[in-house]
């Protein structure tokens, strides 16, 4: 459950960012330093999902009850 919670850690970050870099009064070094802890949030919560997607790839059962891979399709 950890990395879940580390998960919506970084998504919360990143909306965070997102919303005050949409300020329009935002001095730029603060910014920057937004847009750097954005990029950092992002690149967590890629990995996180990366890391998921490989366990479900790796959970799929064929119909003899084998361990197969298939890739895992996100629908809009």
């Amino acid at each position: 459950m950890a990395k879940a919670i580390a998960f919506e850690n970084s998504l919360e970050t990143l909306e965070e960012c997102v919303r005050r870099l949409e300020q329009e009064d935002l001095p730029i070094d603060d910014a920057f330093q937004l847009f750097e802890t954005g990029v950092k949030s992002a690149q967590r919560c890629q990995k996180s999902l990366q890391n998921i997607e490989t366990k479900v790839e790796k959970l799929m059962n064929d119909h003899r009850n084998q361990l197969t891979t298939e890739p895992l399709k996100f629908t809009d």
